[in-house]
């Protein structure tokens, strides 16, 4: 089976994978159509409810890479694998939360005639530049899982 140490850093890396799909998901399929079509990001019209899907992925990859990190803080090369993502992600998160976050929730308040294409198209460019952020994530995670 493996050591606890072994299956938290596994369950972490399976979640950052989780959240890196859900991005890439995001990115290929919604993206390319919601700026010109609004209503697909709003629930009120019968969209997709983004936080359903980020609120509690994002917060299970967080609970469990602080707590891979502390299972693995005795293993340098382990440790140091698990820093490199919780950097990379941190980095994300706060872009996310200074940037991406407020602009998202902008747009699905907006009504859909009201929003700026231009404006949400630049959003949507800009977001693919989170990708290599949880890229970065998830290679270092497998790295930690198979140093372990």
């Amino acid at each position: 089976m493996g050591t606890p140490t072994d299956i938290v850093i596994a369950a972490t890396a399976l979640a950052a994978c989780i959240v890196l799909g859900g991005g890439i998901y995001e990115t290929v399929v919604v993206d390319p159509r919601w700026p010109r079509r609004p209503g697909i990001i709003q629930e009120r019209n019968g969209g997709i409810v983004r936080r359903r899907f980020w609120i509690p992925a994002h917060a299970a990859f967080e609970v469990l890479l602080v707590a891979s990190l502390i299972l693995s803080f005795g293993d340098a090369p382990v440790r140091n694998a698990v820093l490199v993502a919780l950097v990379s992600h941190a980095v994300m998160r706060i872009w996310s939360f200074l940037d991406f976050i407020p602009k998202a929730l902008e747009f699905e308040r907006t009504d859909p005639a009201d929003v700026d294409v231009q404006a949400a198209v630049a959003w949507t460019r800009r977001s693919r530049w989170r990708l290599p952020l949880d890229a970065i994530a998830c290679v270092a995670l497998l790295t930690a899982l198979a140093l372990a």
